[in-house]
């Protein structure tokens, strides 16, 4: 089951100052921040920074929640999509896969415990 949307991702060439740039634009520091990977969490909702990208020409990935993400990828590959990149563990129990669908986007899935709808304003 698909619980709604959790996590957009942004591709950046600089991490450093891709996170300075997105505290000052949030007013909030990252709650996770790793080489690999930078999340804020902003009104309940995630923004993550992944370095080496290439903005405009990578794309934002969107990250939808799940509870389980292993019976999600199984019930959604099944419908014709394809494993564009395997379910990784990203700390903290968080886990992620991509799933490119039919048409040629790219679906994210996020497992992510810490995850609080309450907070959702």
């Amino acid at each position: 089951m698909i619980n709604g949307l959790r996590t957009v991702a942004y591709p950046v060439k600089d991490l450093a100052a891709a996170k300075e740039w997105y505290t000052k634009v949030f007013g909030a520091a990252p709650y996770f921040d790793q080489p690999f990977y930078v999340g804020f969490s902003i009104g309940g909702f995630e923004l993550g920074l992944i370095p080496d990208g290439t903005p405009g020409t990578t794309g934002s990935t969107v990250y939808w929640g799940v509870d389980d993400i292993e019976a999600e990828v199984a019930r959604i590959t099944a419908l014709g999509a394809n494993i564009h990149g395997a379910i990784q563990d990203v700390g903290e129990s968080i886990k992620t896969v991509e799933l490119a669908d039919p048409f040629g986007n790219v679906l994210g899935l996020i497992y992510n415990p810490h995850f609080d709808l309450k907070a959702v304003r």
